[in-house]
């Protein structure tokens, strides 16, 4: 049974084309006691142009998914497409935010953004870069160094040293969660700006049922590792979405009901 606002994604309605398959994604690690069960057939689409968020508890392979869509972990069995070709390292057409902004200590912030541009032996696109340091409020700061940063603006400088080489694909593995409440609330605001100007396909991974909700088209819910697809639910909260829609009562209904879901897959899982 589902509350207003999340429904099964089984409901009928018009949805955007698949841009990203993963397609029974399975990880082991091998370590000195043995191997570690990661993910476990893991299969998701992704659409074009949509929000994707991830939820579930820590351990569960969240962020050993999502590098292996942006070609940086190899799966042990199954596979990530885009666009219908099977990815095998890093794309062109992929670019992902960290946990941390991991900035160079010894570059200045315009000297961080041009890095991928280094990388691929490409000339930066200045007017590009502008345009996006006016966006995220660090024009003016280009010269400084990380230590000169706040945490929430190197978050944001790791947001422009990403969409400054234009990709259609963004993936972000709980680029926010070290972050204060208060910043963390305006980081999200950014993000959903962007995205609602950009219609870039986002894939973001976050710990927090609450967060999920409020940038998400669809979340997906894992169990417990080994990491597998519990339930992926349609959000269809109107947008743009303000910070208190937060503290509205049927939001916060949205959060229990989720909880109970995760709850009782848990359950489930548990006694299966």
């Amino acid at each position: 049974m589902s509350i207003a606002g999340i429904a099964p994604i089984a409901a009928t309605r018009t949805v955007a084309p698949i841009r990203m398959v993963i397609d029974s994604a399975t990880k082991f690690y091998q370590t000195k006691t043995g191997a570690v069960h990661a993910l476990d057939k893991v299969s998701i689409d992704v659409r074009e142009g949509e929000f994707l968020c991830i939820v579930g508890p820590s351990g569960c392979g969240k962020t050993t998914l999502l590098w292996s869509m942006a070609g940086l972990h190899d799966l042990s069995a199954g596979r990530v497409l885009l666009d219908g070709a099977v990815i095998r390292g890093p794309h062109p057409q992929i670019a992902m935010i960290f946990q941390d902004a991991n900035l160079l200590p010894w570059r200045n912030l315009q000297k961080n953004i041009e890095l991928p541009f280094e990388l691929k032996r490409t000339r930066p696109d200045a007017g590009r870069i502008e345009r996006l340091l006016a966006r995220v409020g660090l024009a003016g700061f280009e010269t400084k160094f990380p230590r000169e940063l706040s945490g929430g603006m190197q978050q944001r400088a790791s947001i422009v040293r990403s969409l400054a080489v234009d990709p259609s694909v963004l993936l972000m593995d709980e680029p926010f969660g070290a972050l204060d409440a208060f910043t963390r609330d305006d980081m999200n605001m950014l993000i959903q700006e962007i995205w609602l100007e950009t219609r870039k396909t986002i894939v973001f991974i976050t710990h927090s049922i609450q967060e999920a909700l409020f940038l998400a088209d669809r979340v997906v819910v894992m169990s417990a590792r080994p990491g597998r697809v519990a339930g992926i639910y349609d959000i269809d909260l109107p947008r743009p979405r303000a910070v208190d829609v937060q503290t509205r009562p049927d939001f916060i209904a949205r959060i229990v009901e989720m909880k109970k879901r995760i709850d009782h897959q848990r359950a489930a899982a548990g006694s299966s």
